[in-house]
């Protein structure tokens, strides 16, 4: 038996005491020593914490974010929902506002030709605009007065603001202008200042000129230039346009002036087509003047 292996002996001879000194150890570190086994576990446990901790605050970073997200989205639905409202009442005013501005200019220009009739001496009648001229033709518009409202051809056209042009065709219930600035319209004019008559006509150019001025004439830029009333369809004053060139022809014959137009004729809505350019009581036939008593030869 003395031969045997006895592990029982082992165990309580040496394993016994070095178990015994270890636990004895621990406990007087993590006993005695609480603050440097504190320490210990704290650079241990650390990095590790740190690493775990980065996944960790990473989702909570997202689920903030996707929550706040989540909250503008929410937030501009409602907003863009109220842009789209908004817009269509700022569109809906615009029109509003628009309708009325046409509306109240629209009443400032009758308003004008209405005073101008009720002033004027002459007979008018008020027409409104309804076609232009698309053709490199002529330069005219079409009126809503015709025959059946007694409008004949070579009738002068006007606005408050100067001379339009001429009726040149009429039917039953409309009629077409020619404007000042066709060719086709000759008007006999008269300088404003230094009472110069010559002949207003358009160009091909879409141009106004006043030619066969005296080659002495003083005509210069700035000047008036008004109807003479020396031919029918225009009463006497009615202003055509404002001088704004002056060219004197290569035989020194005569002058001829460049005219711009007071009236926009590019942007008529409204115009009045004069049917007697002077009023009855001052329309005296020839043959009366003639043998009025402040004309009539003496007798011998």
């Amino acid at each position: 038996m003395s031969g045997r292996f006895r592990p029982g002996v082992f165990w309580g001879s040496g394993v016994k005491w070095v178990s015994v000194a270890v636990l004895a150890v621990a406990f007087v570190v993590f006993a005695l020593l609480p603050r440097q086994s504190q320490f210990l576990l704290h650079t241990i446990g650390q990095p590790f914490a740190d690493l775990v901790a980065i996944p960790l605050e990473g989702m909570a970073t997202l689920d903030r974010d996707m929550r706040e997200w989540w909250m503008q989205y929410i937030a501009l639905q409602g907003l863009s929902e109220q842009n789209r409202e908004l817009r269509e009442t700022v569109q809906q005013l615009t029109g509003e506002v628009n309708r009325l501005r046409a509306q109240a200019l629209t009443a400032e220009r009758l308003a004008a030709l209405l005073k101008f009739q009720t002033d004027e001496s002459i007979r008018t009648v008020a027409a409104k605009v309804i076609g232009r001229s698309l053709s490199n033709w002529y330069q005219g518009v079409i009126l809503n007065k015709g025959e059946e409202d007694g409008i004949r051809e070579q009738m002068g056209v006007i606005t408050p603001a100067g001379v339009v042009g001429r009726i040149v065709r009429t039917s039953g219930s409309t009629s077409i202008a020619l404007l000042v600035i066709d060719p086709n319209v000759a008007i006999t004019g008269m300088v404003q200042r230094t009472r110069d008559e010559g002949m207003v006509q358009g160009t091909s150019q879409g141009r106004v000129r006043m030619k066969y001025l005296p080659p002495l004439s003083s005509v210069k830029e700035g000047d008036a230039v008004v109807t003479s009333g020396l031919t029918g369809g225009f009463p006497r004053g009615v202003l055509i346009g404002e001088v704004s060139r002056v060219e004197e022809s290569e035989d020194n014959l005569f002058q001829t002036a460049e005219i711009v137009p007071t009236v926009p004729l590019r942007h008529l809505d409204e115009v009045l087509i004069v049917v007697s350019p002077r009023s009855p009581d001052a329309m005296i036939p020839l043959d009366q003047a003639l043998v009025s008593p402040g004309l009539q030869n003496p007798t011998p």
